[in-house]
């Protein structure tokens, strides 16, 4: 029975067989999981806020180029990540519309934040002439 079947050598040993293809499965798995979780991931510019719910609200398709200002309970304001003053928001608006042809806003109010705020950073956006504003909502 020399070079006999069953994947056996001349000396009666097993001969080693690596079986790849559960190896190419469980790697592909791995990618699609890797790649579903960073599409899902999303650029938050702003600083972390309890937003108010809405059942109408939708996904914005681009947020990278736009601009985040939020409002918080206490009547803090923050221009991406930057702490500023209302008095600071004007300037801020009239560079950023400066470096964007199309300038994008996008404010992220705290559901607790008193609307007076929010509509003052609504007017000083207006005031600028950026015409896109969004609300950021759960």
């Amino acid at each position: 029975m020399a070079g006999g079947g069953g994947g056996r050598t001349a000396g009666g040993r097993k001969k080693a067989n690596i079986q790849i293809v559960p190896l190419i499965d469980v790697v592909f798995f791995l990618l699609a999981t890797f790649i579903m979780y960073t599409l899902s991931m999303s650029k938050n510019m702003g600083v972390n806020v309890q937003l108010p719910g809405s059942s109408t609200s939708s996904k914005q398709a681009s947020t990278e180029d736009a601009l985040t200002i939020s409002v918080l309970k206490k009547g803090e304001l923050f221009f991406n990540k930057d702490k500023i003053t209302i008095q600071q928001l004007p300037f801020r608006l009239q560079s950023f519309k400066a470096q964007h042809k199309e300038p994008k806003v996008i404010v992220n109010s705290d559901e607790d934040a008193e609307m007076r705020n929010v509509i003052n950073v609504i007017d000083e956006v207006k005031a600028a002439g950026i015409m896109k504003v969004g609300f950021a909502t759960k």
